[in-house]
């Protein structure tokens, strides 16, 4: 009989191993693991905290399919038409306005969180756990000015937000050979904790009542999360860091240039396979486009010409720098599968508030990649006795990207004529 291993050197062997870099020797080997477990699948997801002006938007909804007139909003998407596809009448099924936009990536609101058996976890923090190790960050979440209020942890924290200079840093800053090791105690002495507190819990766990023995379990979920991300991290501190030609961007404070430069750091991190998982809220700054007043200001707009024509600048910036992601996804070759990197990467605009009013109805949405079949107007019932949950948009991305799952968040299956390529 095979004497189990150690759960720590295990799990530091395999992180080793999932941890080498991308050698060119290594990339036939790669592709050929890749293919067998199924292509690896990347996935960003562009946003803001204000939704969009609906009319500028949506196509008319008496055009479904391919023959559609481009809305003014995405006509920076014209020239991609065939790789992407536009919702119409897909929401989270509720009302509550600002309180929606933290739900777009779950479909579960955080004070409901209780009643889902992985609370309200986001769509990019489910493909952290599920990518691992194999990236030094299993997810990277980026703002531009506004806050990121997309990400959470299946414990309900919310992941904080990095800037663009940050980013560059952690992903191409070696760290000093006396930092590396201080976090490397660091890591033993969380880990030597965590195991001291989990076995003090468990003896607890015994002489606790029922609903305490629930509060208990939220916190062994809490520890566990903890130690999988120790082990996560651990074996890339000695790992070298990739090297770019790229300058170190400046932090950043929601200026178009700014946001075209954020754009290029995402398109950066998928080339180096330094994560799979991003999220990116981008907001306004006075002055760009020659606008003078606030993003928010704009939302409330009244149908008044001056901020439609505002929020119509804004948010058609935002779908020409999806646009500029897709270039550049489209000029890089995917060294794991084969391919560019756009043909494996689902980028998905939208947010989870539809517009400034505080509508939660149809949710502005926007997929394009990932190795689904595109180029259409997807319109969908809208009568709430027959509402397409947008949560199955969700599930459907997850399972494209290698998930066995058949719900997730407030789901009640995949999205119906959301088709992948063969």
């Amino acid at each position: 009989m095979r004497t189990p291993l150690n759960r720590r050197t295990f799990l530091r062997g395999s992180g080793v191993a999932l941890a080498l870099p991308m050698l060119e020797a290594m990339i036939p080997a790669a592709r050929a693991a890749g293919q067998a477990r199924g292509p690896v699948k990347r996935f960003v997801c562009l946003s803001n905290n204000y939704g969009v002006y609906q009319k500028a938007f949506f196509p008319d909804e008496n055009q479904t399919g391919a023959d559609y007139d481009m809305p003014e909003t995405l006509r920076g998407l014209e020239k991609h038409r065939k790789d992407f596809t536009v919702f119409s009448n897909l929401d989270h099924g509720f009302t509550g306005g600002h309180q929606g936009v933290p739900v777009l990536l779950s479909g579960v609101r955080p004070v409901l969180a209780h009643n889902y058996v992985e609370g309200n976890i986001s769509l990019d923090q489910k493909l952290a756990e599920h990518h691992g190790a194999a990236t030094r960050f299993p997810s990277m979440t980026l703002g531009v000015r506004e806050r990121n209020l997309l990400s959470f942890t299946r414990t309900g924290v919310q992941v904080p937000s990095i800037d663009m200079r940050a980013a560059y840093r952690a992903m191409f800053f070696e760290d000093t050979a006396d930092k590396k090791a201080a976090q490397g105690e660091r890591y033993k002495r969380h880990s030597s904790i965590l195991d001291v507190v989990g076995e003090q819990a468990k003896a607890l766990d015994r002489q606790l009542g029922k609903q305490d023995q629930e509060k208990l379990e939220e916190y062994f979920d809490a520890v566990r999360t903890m130690e999988k991300k120790i082990v996560q991290q651990e074996p890339w501190l000695q790992r070298p860091k990739p090297t770019t030609d790229v300058k170190e961007p400046n932090p950043g404070n929601g200026t178009a240039e700014q946001l075209k430069v954020m754009i290029e750091m995402i398109a950066l991190a998928l080339q180096t396979d330094s994560t799979r998982a991003i999220t990116m809220v981008s907001g306004f700054a006075n002055g760009d486009f020659g606008l003078n007043g606030g993003y928010h200001g704009f939302s409330h707009h009244g149908e008044r010409p001056e901020p439609v024509a505002a929020l119509k600048k804004i948010e058609g910036f935002q779908v020409t720098m999806m646009s500029y992601l897709i270039d550049l996804l489209k000029e890089q070759k995917d060294p794991i599968n084969g391919g560019t990197l756009f043909d494996h990467t689902a980028i998905l605009y939208g947010c989870g508030m539809a517009a400034g009013t505080h509508q939660t109805k149809n949710l502005p949405l926007v997929l394009a990649g990932g190795g689904f079949k595109h180029g259409e107007h997807k319109v969908y019932p809208k009568e709430d006795a027959r509402r397409v949950p947008a949560a199955n948009l969700l599930l459907s991305i997850l399972q494209n990207s290698g998930l066995e799952i058949d719900r997730f968040g407030s789901s009640s299956g995949t999205l119906r004529g959301l088709e992948w390529k063969a």
